[in-house]
C-alpha cells in the first residue's frame, strides 16, 4: 500500500477562504493526500491567499521566500498558490518565484488533482480561468468523518456591486448562486457529521438567488433539517436586504440574532465616492426595520477610514452613524489602494490623518463592544460548546449572538447546546455558569 502524501494549507483572509481550503483538501484527498498542520511534513503546500488588504501580494511573496529551505531540503515538494492573489497575479507569481509549481484561482480549485498530475509530470500548472462548469459539482461530496459543531457553507460567490475600493469583482467574478438542492444536500451531510451551526457564506450572501424567495427561501429550507439548530449568514450588502429576509430574522427560530452588515462610512459624500449606492439614512432605516423584527439583534459592521477625499467632517459623520447604531462588534481599517480599482487613482488622505481617525473609531467601537458584553451579565443564554478551554475543566463555545462564552463543565457537553447564566464580561469573552 502506497504511503499517504501530506498536504499543508495556509489560509489567509475571510471565512470563504477557510471554506475553500476545506474543499481543496477534499479535492486532493482523492489523489491520496491527507492534511497536515506541519509544513515541514508536507508533500504539497498550498497558500490560499486573500487580496483585500494592503500589500497582500508582497506578504505572499515573503511567505514563499520563507519556504525556499523546505523546497531545497525536499526537491519533490510541490508548492502552489491559490485564491485571490493567485487570480490577480497569475503568471507573475511563477516569474517572481520559480519554485512555485502551480497557481490556481478561486473558481478553478476543483481542477487541483489534474494540475497536480501536470506538476508530477515535470511541468508548471496555471489556471486562473472563470470556468463555465460549476466547481462545486466537480468536487467530491464532503466526507462523513466527525466534524466540529460549527461549519461554513458557501452559497454565493462573486460580486456585481463594483465598490470603488474593492478587488472582489475582479478576483471572484460576477455574482453566482449555487442551486438550493445542492446546498441543502451539503448541509444535511454536515449535520450527519456532527455540525449543528452553519454559517452561509457569500461575497454578497444576501444577493443569493438560487432558491425561490432568495436567501430567505433558502434559510427556511435549511430550517427544516432535523439536527441543524443554528443558521447564520455573512457577508451582507444593505441593498440586498429584502423584506422576506428582514421578516425571517423575526420569524425563523433557527436564524440567529446576529447580523454582519457593512456600511463602510457614515458620510453620504464618501458613500457615493465608494459607489455603495446607499446612504447613511437608508442604512439606519434598515437597521431600525431589522431591530423591529428582532429587537435583540446584535449588529456587526465594516468601516474604512481615510478613503480618498474623506474630510474631518466626513469622518465625524461616520462616528455619528456608529453612535446611532450601537455595534456589538465591528471591523475597521485604514483605506489602502488596491491596484486596478478606481479609488486607487485618486488623491490619497495623509497617513497621519488615517492613523488618528482609525484610533478614534476603534476606541468608540471598543466602547460599544464592551457595553454589549457587559449588558449580557445576569442573562440566561444558550451556548453551543465547541471545544475544551485553556483552563482545566473549562469548555468554550458561542452564544446565539456569536459571543464567545466559557464555563466550567464536562467535555461531554462539547457539540451540545446548553443553557447558561452569564456571570462576568471581558472585552472579547463572557464567563458563565451552567444551569
Amino acid at each position: 500500500m502506497a504511503a499517504q502524501k501530506k498536504l499543508y494549507i495556509k489560509t489567509y483572509g475571510c471565512q470563504m477562504n477557510v471554506y475553500d481550503s476545506e474543499r481543496m483538501a477534499e479535492a486532493m484527498g482523492g489523489s491520496g493526500y491527507v492534511r497536515t498542520e506541519v509544513a515541514e511534513e508536507a508533500d504539497m503546500i498550498l497558500l490560499n491567499t486573500c487580496h483585500i488588504r494592503e500589500k497582500a501580494a508582497e506578504k505572499v511573496y515573503s511567505e514563499l521566500g520563507r519556504m525556499k529551505p523546505l523546497k531545497t531540503a525536499k526537491p519533490d515538494l510541490k508548492i502552489g498558490v491559490a485564491g485571490c492573489v493567485a487570480q490577480a497575479e497569475g503568471q507573475e507569481i511563477m516569474r517572481r518565484q520559480p519554485m512555485v509549481d502551480l497557481v490556481v484561482g478561486p473558481q478553478s480549485y476543483h481542477r487541483l488533482p489534474e494540475m497536480e498530475q501536470t506538476v508530477a509530470g515535470g511541468a508548471k500548472a496555471l489556471d486562473t480561468d472563470f470556468p463555465v462548469e460549476d466547481k462545486f459539482a466537480g468536487l467530491a461530496s464532503r466526507p462523513k468523518a466527525a466534524r466540529g459543531p460549527s461549519a461554513f457553507l458557501t452559497v454565493q460567490e462573486g460580486c456585481d456591486k463594483f465598490c470603488s475600493f474593492c478587488v472582489v469583482p475582479y478576483t471572484r467574478g460576477a455574482e453566482v448562486s449555487r442551486p438550493a438542492d445542492r446546498i441543502v444536500q451539503e448541509a444535511r451531510g454536515l449535520v450527519e457529521a456532527g455540525v449543528r451551526d452553519i454559517t452561509l457564506l457569500g461575497q454578497n450572501v444576501n444577493a443569493y438567488h438560487g432558491a425561490e424567495g432568495g436567501l430567505a427561501g433558502l434559510i427556511w429550507q435549511l430550517a427544516d433539517i432535523d439536527g441543524l439548530d443554528r443558521i447564520r449568514f455573512t457577508t451582507s450588502h444593505p441593498n440586498d436586504m429584502d423584506d422576506a429576509l428582514i421578516a425571517a430574522h423575526g420569524d425563523c427560530a433557527k436564524l440567529m440574532p446576529y447580523l454582519h452588515l457593512p456600511v463602510q462610512s457614515g458620510s453620504d459624500r464618501i458613500l457615493k465616492a465608494m459607489n455603495r449606492k446607499h446612504t447613511a439614512e437608508s442604512y439606519l432605516a434598515l437597521v431600525d426595520r431589522l431591530r423591529a423584527a428582532r429587537p435583540d439583534l446584535a449588529m456587526s459592521g465594516d468601516f474604512i477610514v481615510g478613503f480618498p477625499g474623506e474630510t474631518d467632517a466626513d469622518f465625524e459623520d461616520t462616528l455619528a452613524l456608529v453612535r446611532a447604531v450601537g455595534y456589538a462588534s465591528a471591523f475597521s481599517f485604514k483605506y489602502s489602494p488596491r491596484p486596478g480599482t478606481p479609488a486607487a487613482e485618486r488623491d490619497q488622505v495623509a497617513e497621519a490623518a488615517k492613523t488618528e481617525r482609525l484610533a478614534r473609531l476603534q476606541a468608540l467601537l471598543a466602547e460599544q463592544q464592551t457595553a454589549a458584553q457587559e449588558a449580557m451579565v445576569g442573562k440566561e443564554v444558550r451556548v453551543l460548546f465547541e471545544k475544551p478551554g485553556r483552563m482545566q475543566g473549562q469548555i468554550v463555545g458561542k452564544s446565539d449572538h456569536l459571543m464567545a462564552v466559557h464555563a466550567t463543565g464536562p467535555e461531554r457537553l462539547i457539540g451540545q447546546i446548553a443553557p447558561v447564566r452569564i456571570v462576568s464580561a471581558a472585552p472579547h469573552s463572557l464567563g458563565a455558569e451552567l444551569l
